[in-house]
């Protein structure tokens, strides 16, 4: 854990979908998409934790939201911790 890391310190600040040792699922609050946060403070898990991630994301999308998702691993405003983001086909934010 990263003290200065926000995915870090995990603020319930919009509404979380799953939570467990490995990862948590919460709305991103920039886009409204499910995003999906390791809980370690790396770019790069394992090809196995990384599939872990993803397939936890699926069953929120699956559970949660209407529309086809694509996976954004695009680490763009917190490079140093992994995330991915369900985004809408065609989309970037979530459907209003």
């Amino acid at each position: 854990m990263t003290p200065d890391c926000e995915l870090c310190a995990a603020a319930r600040l919009t509404p979380w979908f799953y939570d467990d040792d490995v990862c948590w699922i919460a709305e991103c609050e920039l886009c409204g998409v499910p995003m999906v946060v390791w809980r370690q403070h790396d770019p790069s898990p394992p090809a196995d934790v990384r599939a872990y991630l993803l397939d936890r994301l699926a069953e929120v999308v699956a559970a949660h939201v209407t529309w086809q998702h694509w996976v954004d691993d695009d680490m763009r405003s917190i490079p140093h911790h992994y995330h991915a983001h369900a985004r809408p086909q065609g989309g970037f934010f979530a459907p209003r």
